[in-house]
């Protein structure tokens, strides 16, 4: 019964509705229904941000930078140095260029003159290198017994470990000469009584660094010796040790600490005669490079023969007008090395000495050094030396065809000197130099024997094209003061000497070669009683591989 009720009360309740709606329809039939929504809530979620992979092009600069630029100017081409009278002896070029520096040079020229170069080398530069030089040429000249020769062979070697090189080199020379410059109508010598043959074996090791390593000290100790002798009669032994470190405090400040010995032994075995003369010095230094200047300044103590002598070490660089201008002075002094072997190399036709010193050389000094645009540089200077044991060449007083050394205890030399370059590049190299000296204040001579009171040097290397180079040099030079064997003294004639050359590139094996030395045929004496060649012509090949 109760469920049948609630069938009841449910299936009535539409038609109660319906009934209700229809009676209210019927009140008002004119008036609209609405229903008014007051609120309404939806859900909805948010767009998600997009990553965008693409970057944001860089708005353009429409403002114009202003580049101003300050090159240098171009002096990394090193100038030649002019040539001698004989054929030049294959130079080392610090420039490490393994595939053209194989080769062999031969020529021949007038005054039987043969030439015979070569080199070669080994290593790959990195890890190892190996270079090798050697040369042969021989001169007779037109004037009896003016003859000479000189063989020369050179190995130099470095290894590379990892921020240092162990260099070395071996070196073996012998230089013939005659000693012509005598009166041939009142004397007549055989060659062997003429012959002056020297003899030089040295070797030489050191060790440095390549990099600046983490205490910025910079370190190169070398050691060399040479055993050099004329003909196993006189005979000299020299030990050269220097030992130089760096300390660098930032980019300016650096101090340097040297140590410099000059150990020889010289002696004439038929005369038992026995020499040494030592030379050691301490040479500490003060190092500053700015902007605004550039300043060394040390002394040097050092014992030339067990005596102590105090030598300045002083100099300075100002720049001015962006560097293009630099002013120079400076208050500095050093000891010459004299030994036979030097002595020799300088005029080979000196008797044997019978005693050695070294020479102490102070200058004062002041000038400036300019680059003017990009290839041009000039440096001029004037200087006041002092020296003490000054070596002096004398004629001897029998024939004069030899030269005694005469010491000179006191020397005063007022020098001007100059020297310019232009370099274009590796196109074109202009270079020259003058040195005008004034001697006074001897001691012991009246003049300053074979000095020379006026010289000027000149040389052009001129690369025409790719397969042709052209060359000249000149030097020139006013007398000097000579002492005859009688005693008296003459004022030898100056001597201009001019040279010119070339090489032609063939292919790249091949190129063919010309020098002529004095050119002008000049026979002007270097040193007294011995006029040098005249005109002297050369020609040849060189072949690399």
């Amino acid at each position: 019964m109760m469920i049948k009720s609630s069938f009841k009360i449910i299936f009535s309740l539409p038609a109660f509705f319906l009934f209700y709606s229809t009676a209210q329809a019927q009140v008002d039939s004119t008036r609209r229904q609405t229903i008014e929504i007051t609120s309404e809530y939806k859900p909805d979620l948010r767009n998600m941000v997009k990553i965008n992979l693409s970057a944001t092009p860089i708005s353009p600069d429409t403002g114009r930078a202003r580049l101003a630029y300050n090159i240098p100017a171009q002096n990394l081409f090193f100038s030649y140095q002019p040539v001698a009278l004989s054929p030049l002896a294959l130079n080392m070029d610090s420039v490490v260029n393994l595939g053209d520096r194989n080769q062999v040079k031969l020529g021949f020229g007038n005054l039987s003159t043969p030439y015979v170069s070569g080199a070669l080398s080994f290593g790959d530069a990195e890890k190892s290198l190996l270079n090798i030089y050697g040369d042969y040429t021989s001169s007779r000249g037109n004037i009896k017994n003016q003859d000479f020769s000189e063989i020369n062979a050179k190995a130099m070697g470095s290894l590379f470990i990892k921020n240092n090189e162990l260099y070395g080199k071996l070196g073996l020379a012998q230089h013939e000469y005659y000693q012509y410059g005598y009166n041939h109508s009142l004397h007549d010598y055989s060659k062997d009584q003429l012959r002056r043959s020297y003899q030089d074996l040295n070797v030489g090791v050191g060790f440095r660094n390549i990099f600046l390593n983490d205490l910025g000290i910079n370190y190169n100790p070398y050691v060399e010796a040479h055993s050099f002798g004329r003909e196993g009669i006189a005979s000299e032994t020299t030990l050269i040790l220097n030992l130089p470190v760096e300390k660098k405090f930032g980019e300016n400040v650096g101090v340097k600490v040297s140590l410099l010995g000059n150990f020889n032994t010289y002696q004439i075995k038929n005369a038992h005669l026995k020499v040494s003369n030592n030379l050691f010095q301490l040479a500490p230094e003060f190092i500053y490079k700015g902007d605004k200047f550039n300043f060394h300044g040390g002394v040097t103590p050092s014992w030339n023969n067990n005596e102590l002598s105090i030598l300045p070490n002083l100099y300075a660089e100002i720049p001015l007008h962006d560097n293009l201008f630099l002013i120079q002075g400076g208050w500095v002094g050093r000891f010459i090395e004299n030994s036979f072997r030097t002595l020799s190399g300088e005029n080979p036709y000196i008797q044997d000495p019978i005693f050695l010193k070294n020479t102490k050389e102070v200058q004062y000094y002041g000038g400036i050094k300019a680059t003017i645009s990009k290839h041009f540089n000039f440096n001029a200077k004037v200087a006041y030396l002092n020296y003490d044991d000054v070596p002096l060449f004398v004629n001897d007083n029998f024939d004069g065809k030899t030269f005694v050394i005469t010491n000179e205890r006191k020397l005063k030399n007022f020098q001007i000197h100059g020297d310019m370059n232009f370099i274009n590049q590796d196109k074109f190299t202009l270079t020259a130099g003058l040195d005008l000296n004034t001697y006074t204040g001897l001691k012991d001579n009246t003049k300053a024997w074979g000095l020379y009171p006026l010289k000027l040097n000149s040389s052009v290397r001129w690369y025409a094209f790719d397969q042709l180079i052209v060359k000249g040099d000149l030097i020139a030079f006013s007398g000097g003061k000579a002492l005859n064997s009688d005693l008296s003294s003459r004022n030898m004639k100056g001597g201009t000497d001019l040279s010119l050359g070339a090489e032609f590139k063939i292919n790249k094996q091949f190129s063919a070669w010309a020098d002529f030395n004095n050119v002008l045929n000049s026979h002007y004496e270097r040193w007294n009683n011995y006029p040098v060649y005249g005109f002297q012509g050369m020609g040849g090949v060189i072949f690399r591989f």
